[in-house]
């Protein structure tokens, strides 16, 4: 399981500094929204995939799902977002086998940092926080 760290570069690399380890560069945290879609698939087996997926990924906040297509929502810790859409370009494939995902295909990708997520979120634009948490149906 990933743990969130602290992003106080100088804290983190003073802690590690009598390590000779060097200055840890500083990350952020990314909203994720991953879009997959693909041949139909029995729903209850789409929702149990996702369910474990949620298990393998703690860090998923909710996830939507149909026959033919999901929606998957989380934040991602990273330096920038060149490496946080990385990740999730990689989450489908890398937990296709362990989740027993649908042999979907990532269709839409949205990465978009804390401030503008809230800024979003504050202006009526963006989906609301996710209060529900946890895999439901469109």
């Amino acid at each position: 399981m990933r743990r969130l760290v602290s992003v106080d570069r100088e804290q983190r690399a003073e802690s590690r500094a009598g390590a000779g380890a060097e200055s840890l560069e500083h990350t952020r945290l990314w909203h994720i929204t991953l879009s997959v879609a693909g041949k139909e698939a029995p729903l209850k087996e789409v929702r149990r995939a996702l369910e474990q997926l949620a298990y393998d990924h703690p860090f998923l906040l909710n996830s939507r799902y149909a026959n033919d297509h999901a929606e998957i929502r989380y934040w991602e810790e990273a330096r920038d977002l060149h490496d946080a859409a990385a990740v999730a370009l990689r989450l489908w494939g890398e937990h296709r086998t362990s989740a027993k995902l649908p042999p979907w295909e990532i269709v839409g990708l949205e990465v978009i940092g804390r401030e503008t997520y809230q800024q979003r979120v504050a202006e009526g634009y963006g989906p609301p926080p996710a209060a529900s948490m946890g895999v439901h149906p469109f």
